[in-house]
């Protein structure tokens, strides 16, 4: 008898679920993407300075 009440449950929620659409303020949402995209800082490589590049060392050897 459980069963029962368990799977009319699930089927409530799976309904409820498949019916849900939130609003979504869609300029909002551009804004928040387009200013992130822009203040995004250059990739900067802090090991860089650290070790030289093998391109550079064949070059010199030669």
């Amino acid at each position: 008898m459980g069963r029962g009440r368990q799977k009319a449950k699930h089927t409530k929620l799976a309904r409820e679920l498949k019916s849900f659409s939130p609003s979504v303020n869609y300029a909002a949402l551009e804004r928040e993407l387009g200013a992130e995209h822009d203040s995004e800082p250059e990739y900067v490589d802090k090991w860089a300075d650290e070790y030289e590049d093998e391109e550079e060392d064949e070059l010199e050897k030669a």
